[in-house]
């Protein structure tokens, strides 16, 4: 195993996945609600590890065929995030987020019936148009890029971080709920998402 590679993925997962968009939103609020947060934990693990996977497989194979194309890729890719972080600064200055609120709909949490929810899970991951982007695109060049051998190291690092945030965020929303309510928490969030993402920005740039 190359553990600097391991590394590499797991610290650029890391930095693309910890957003509050509509996918982690949406797991956030199932899993306040208790309402079958297993599956849906499931579902979002499975289909990024196949985007992982895809990625860094099939974005080998076009750097070696077209290796101009998939570097002007990669620089768009960076481009994208560099602006993510510098909105997700100006967001921790001026927070206006709708605040997660535990108690709005949690009574309707046992009534939910199992497949409107995967469908709706499949819906946030498969039709989400960032998650070509950046798991497939970002992560897919960004591991094409490590040394012979060590892809699989870099692939399987970022789908342990991707299988732990999802398992966190699905289990651990309803401690994380009432923090969230406040405008300071993501200001914090905001702040230290905003700096990581520009700080992987400038790390890629080479």
């Amino acid at each position: 195993m190359n553990w600097a590679s391991f590394s590499h993925g797991a610290a650029l997962c890391a930095s693309l996945i910890v957003t509050i968009g509509a996918q982690n939103a949406f797991v956030l609020r199932q899993g306040i609600m208790r309402a079958h947060v297993g599956k849906i934990v499931l579902l979002c693990a499975l289909s990024d590890f196949l985007l992982i996977g895809a990625g860094v497989g099939g974005a080998s194979i076009l750097v070696t065929r077209y290796p101009a194309f998939i570097h002007a890729l990669l620089y768009v890719g960076l481009a994208y995030l560099a602006w993510f972080g510098i909105s997700a600064l100006r967001r921790a200055l001026r927070p206006g987020h709708a605040v997660l609120d535990p108690g709005a709909s949690g009574a309707a949490a046992p009534a939910q019936r199992a497949v409107p929810i995967i469908l709706m899970t499949l819906a946030f991951t498969w039709l989400n148009p960032h998650v070509y982007l950046d798991t497939f695109l970002l992560i897919g060049t960004a591991g094409a890029r490590e040394p012979d051998g060590a892809r699989g190291a870099f692939a399987l690092g970022a789908m342990a971080v991707s299988a732990a945030w999802f398992v966190a965020i699905g289990y651990g929303a309803r401690m994380l709920a009432p923090l969230f309510k406040r405008a300071s928490a993501w200001r914090v969030l905001d702040g230290a998402i905003g700096g990581m993402v520009l700080l992987l920005a400038v790390a890629q740039f080479r």
